[in-house]
């Protein structure tokens, strides 16, 4: 049990209540007792809201799986399914012409398009590299990667032959980039050669050489001839740096494992560290104690001398959990947990009002604003929810109205079905929309738990819904003037050691329009920043079509034929459980709720909570249907956990899955699926803050 102390009727964990009242309260004159009552008075009108939107959730569920049920074995009827959603008010009529009314946006959103990053707020080091990776390096990016069209470097030291095809590969990107008049980049001699075919993307002279612009990105050509590299270049060009990660999300939600107090603390004391700019973290690496911190600006003089600068890191969103978690935190008057997404929304900005009261040591938002993406709501109830709450949020901490942003996560099928109305509900703070293929799908096979068994898991990425689903979202923004205001943002590369393949394959998400993109590391952010050097993200989106038809996203996904060779149902449930597998024993025995998970293959792949859900759903749904049985899922479970014990087998700390099949972690893996159809909208929450307090417990 953690130590409670009374605060306005609420029973708060006393180091939490320590940490809000002397490093955040008190840096800003906020009186605690005002503070506190504020905030119990908050709780006890918006808790009861919260839980009485989840009450609609499955109010509407057990409606859609009685319509199902009542229809099995019937061909699926599109118009009447439509009309009875209507009915219900699972689809909500549109909102009509608005545009969204966002002010106060820092260009970083609005303006620029660039690769964003998410990083789980839990780990101080990555949360560090994400905060820093503003810029990076192209060289380094192209050395260590496959992203380069060359050899792999030789081990042991610097390889000449991969160093010379980085360096060609460098001034490819700059002739692209910055053109000049009748010369390659590959001929300069020095960095007084050479006139660029538009001098206006020449901006000044850094402390290290050129700075530049191009689509609104700035790329740094450094020239030193003192460099191992700037020596022996005809040039002297020693590195070229682009920036890179315009934008970092520090996630509470789905890249953590916070299942109390503790957990808490240690993420808002780590947003702290980011808002007010003194995070640091040291490390042990080749026998030497490393120290990471922020990044200072980086300061250039522009064409007649004056001193400027450009931001050294990203501008930084928080992602506050959804509404459905509760956490032991803090108790209610009543002898109830707190809702963990209002907790969020009051203590991030709390912190984050350091920042936009200007006493930050490098300041995260110029235009003094809060940036917080709001993941997995349900339709515009409860998007008008979360503006209120922002609003009351707001009053109890005596900012300026709509300081507080919210980015909106449309990964929920209701969300999606009626974005507009979602929009419209937050249209003076939103700045961001995205789409999850992953969350998405998993919401999208419990909806339609009842209809009939699914296709499979690879299949759905060709799926009617889902190519109307990713249209949809970027041309419904458009439609609502996001464009110049807000982001509008595509899903995560989950494979960080295949950056040659992403280089190939994420340009797409340019092209379908989205000014931002997630990536799963610095150098990830570093090589798609290329992408936007070569497409105009703004110009794609005015010449997008219309959004695509809603009867299309509702087109359940359904197998239409379910009598697959034994061989292929093996492949789908190891293919599945293997995932389940490797995410759960990190996340349960380990508290790592985020990282790269060998895949059945063996391909590392950045793993969240959103990976487990369709997974854990796609069998539910086969085993409800009767496509596999619980002795095949049984078997699978086996035959993966020896697998994912191998492929563990290296690291010390591991505790087996075989052999310890009744232990938190393997009990966990096996509820998320035999108890996946009764999980509220397939979410994998509730079971692993279960096991994980009971692992924690000892």
């Amino acid at each position: 049990m953690t130590n409670k102390i009374d605060r306005a009727g609420l029973q708060v964990d006393a180091k939490l209540a320590h940490f809000l009242e002397a490093q955040v309260l008190a840096p800003l004159g906020r009186d605690p007792g005002k503070f506190w009552s504020g905030f119990a008075a908050l709780l006890a009108d918006f808790a009861p809201r919260n839980a009485a939107l989840l009450a609609k959730r499955d109010e509407l569920q057990g409606k859609i799986d009685a319509w199902h049920t009542e229809r099995r074995g019937q061909p699926h009827d599109a118009g009447a399914y439509h009309s009875f959603l209507k009915e219900i008010g699972y689809l909500v009529p549109e909102p009509g012409d608005f545009t969204i009314g966002t002010q106060n946006v820092d260009a970083e959103i609005a303006t620029m398009a660039g690769p964003q990053l998410v990083v789980p707020i839990l780990n101080a080091r990555f949360l560090l590299n994400a905060a820093n990776a503003r810029w990076g390096s192209l060289y380094d990016a192209f050395y260590g990667t496959d992203a380069l069209d060359a050899p792999p470097a030789i081990p042991g030291g610097y390889d000449k032959a991969r160093g010379d095809a980085v360096i060609a590969r460098g001034r490819e990107f700059l002739d692209s980039a910055l053109p000049l008049v009748d010369q390659s980049w590959a001929d300069l001699k020095d960095e007084n050669d050479g006139k660029l075919q538009d001098e206006s993307q020449w901006v000044g002279f850094t402390e290290n050489g050129l700075l530049f612009r191009n689509n609104g990105l700035h790329i740094e050509v450094v020239f030193n001839r003192d460099h191992p590299v700037g020596k022996d270049d005809k040039a002297g060009i020693a590195d070229i740096n682009v920036e890179a990660a315009l934008t970092t999300i520090a996630d509470c939600e789905d890249s953590v494992a916070a299942v109390d107090a503790e957990d808490k603390l240690l993420a808002y004391t780590n947003w702290l560290g980011i808002i007010r700019g003194d995070l640091e973290e040291s490390f042990e690496k080749g026998g030497k104690t490393l120290t990471r911190q922020l990044n200072g600006d980086k300061r250039y003089k522009d064409a007649v001398g004056n001193e400027r600068s450009l931001s050294g890191r990203s501008l930084m969103f928080v992602r506050n959990v959804g509404h459905l978690m509760t956490n032991p935190a803090i108790h209610l008057p009543d002898g109830s947990e707190v809702p963990e997404g209002i907790m969020d929304a009051v203590f991030t900005s709390a912190i984050s009002t350091i920042d936009v009261e200007g006493y930050a040591k490098f300041g995260n938002s110029k235009h003094g604003s809060i940036y917080i993406v709001k993941p997995k709501m349900h339709g515009p109830e409860e998007c008008a929810f979360t503006n209120d709450l922002f609003d009351a949020v707001e009053d109890l901490l005596g900012l300026p109205r709509h300081t507080i942003k919210v980015g909106v996560m449309d990964e929920e099928r209701r969300t999606s079905a009626n974005l507009g109305a979602c929009i419209h509900a937050v249209r003076d703070r939103i700045v961001f929309i995205n789409t999850g293929f992953l969350d998405r799908t998993g919401d999208e096979i419990h909806t339609s738990m009842q209809a009939g068994p699914m296709m499979r898991k690879g299949a759905m990425k060709g799926s009617d819904w889902l190519l109307a689903y990713e249209a949809r979202n970027v041309a419904i923004g458009l439609k609502h003037g996001l464009s110049g205001k807000a982001q509008i943002g595509k899903g995560m590369w989950a494979a960080p050691d295949l950056m040659g393949q992403m280089m190939v394959e994420k340009i797409g998400h340019l092209r379908a329009g989205a000014n931002t993109a997630w990536v799963p590391s610095p150098t990830a952010a570093t090589l798609h920043a290329l992408h936007y050097h070569s497409e105009d993200v703004f110009e794609i989106q005015g010449k997008l079509p219309e959004p695509a038809s809603l009867d299309a996203l509702l087109n359940i996904p359904l197998a239409e034929n379910t009598n697959w060779p034994e061989d292929e149902l093996r492949d789908e449930l190891d293919n599945n459980c293997q995932g389940l597998l490797g995410y759960v024993v990190r996340w349960v025995d380990a508290g790592v709720g985020c990282s790269k998970v060998p895949d059945i293959n063996d391909v590392g792949l950045m793993e969240d909570r959103a990976t487990l859900r369709i997974s854990s759903q796609h069998i539910a749904n086969w085993l409800l249907h009767g496509v596999v049985s619980e002795q095949m899922v049984m078997d699978s479970l086996t035959r993966m956990a020896a697998k994912v014990d191998d492929q563990n087998a290296g690291d010390p700390s591991y505790l087996p899955l075989i052999g310890n099949e009744n232990a938190p972690a393997f009990q966990a893996a096996k509820d998320l699926i035999f108890k996946g159809v009764e999980q509220p909208s397939g979410y994998t929450e509730p079971l692993l803050h279960h096991w994980r307090q009971v692992k924690k417990s000892g």
